[in-house]
């Protein structure tokens, strides 16, 4: 397939921009459905007369319908994302990047979708739709899978769909709540994940970070107990990556620990654990739910974060780290293969 894309590259330049345009605007409609085109050309940057012109030619070939409420992707353009979607991955180099970031970071697996979710927030859907395609390739019987917070992770719920093997599913969160806005705390996407895919869950209530007293107190109770053993015990964790500073904002850190995040120069934070760019950790808060001792194991561990801004925070944890697969958006991917401290 390389050579043939490369030909065409040479022999007809224009056909695969058009090929390539057409497919990011079946693509982004298949993620964003029902959408108007006016949305959709402030999206993509396109004039809204070069919409039109791409919407009727697609709409003639039975690849969209449009309605009133706005465009929508057929079973045949749902067919052709589908069968288009390898020789897609070539021709932007995306497949490229994974290999070299799977050889750099020393993983089982890397996922890289197109685009950079610092600068289009859809990249976040895309990579929440890529991690369910993920886990549905290794859906199994009687899971426990445990997720984190965050806004990543919410793309991810948001993009959950029922599979063969996961409806006796049992989801969980891997930690208690930040505190923050309720659609990005891990219950609520714990809930909303299970709903979809027809599983079952249990909820943790407790607050997220804690003071050392009151977290021996909590883990004693019975009903946090009975929570906590399962969500140790899990079989599949998926989660994502902050930034040091912004996640140390998130949990509102006393100045003193935020002075010591800053000294130390951390990067990256994952489970309450602070990294420098070398992947040392230099500051850890309690929380309740998963550590990172917990990782180790015969378990498939899923880390999900994107945006050239990222980049740095990735590589942090990927020293150290625990994962085996990485689901990241173009923007973090050549960032990170241009980092030579990797």
């Amino acid at each position: 397939m390389k050579e043939w894309i490369e030909l065409q590259k040479k022999l007809y330049p224009d056909v695969l921009e058009i090929i390539q345009n057409r497919y990011r605007l079946l693509h982004y409609v298949s993620l964003m459905e029902p959408i108007g085109r006016r949305t959709l050309a402030d999206n993509l940057n396109l004039k809204e007369r070069s919409i039109r012109s791409e919407v009727t030619f697609l709409q003639n070939g039975g690849m969209v319908e449009v309605t009133t409420r706005g465009l929508l992707l057929t079973g045949e353009g749902k067919s052709l994302l589908e069968n288009m979607a390898p020789y897609m991955r070539e021709v932007s180099g995306v497949k490229v990047l994974e290999d070299r970031l799977r050889e750099k970071l020393k993983l089982e697996s890397v996922i890289v979708v197109p685009g950079d979710s610092d600068e289009s927030e859809w990249v976040k859907e895309e990579m929440g739709k890529a991690c369910v395609t993920y886990l549905q390739s290794i859906a199994g019987p009687g899971q426990t899978l445990a997720v984190t917070g965050g806004t990543t992770m919410a793309s991810v719920a948001s993009r959950m769909t029922p599979s063969a093997g996961m409806e006796d599913w049992l989801f969980v969160p891997a930690r208690g709540g930040l505190g923050e806005r309720v659609e990005h705390q891990a219950n609520t996407i714990c809930v909303e994940m299970a709903k979809k895919a027809m599983g079952n869950y249990r909820l943790l209530y407790v607050p997220d970070p804690i003071s050392e007293e009151s977290y021996q107190n909590i883990i004693e109770e019975p009903s946090v107990k009975d929570v906590l053993g399962i969500i140790r015990s899990s079989d599949i964790v998926i989660h994502g990556l902050g930034d040091a500073l912004t996640m140390a904002n998130r949990r509102k850190t006393p100045d003193d620990q935020l002075a010591v995040i800053k000294e130390r120069q951390a990067v990256g934070e994952a489970f309450g654990y602070y990294f420098s760019q070398s992947g040392e950790v230099v500051h850890k808060v309690r929380t309740v739910g998963l550590q990172l001792e917990d990782l180790e194991g015969d378990r498939e561990v899923i880390a999900v974060a994107g945006g050239s801004s990222k980049a740095d925070a990735i590589s942090s944890y990927f020293q150290p780290g625990k994962s085996s697969v990485l689901i990241t958006d173009e923007g973090a991917a050549k960032e990170l293969i241009r980092d030579t401290s990797l």
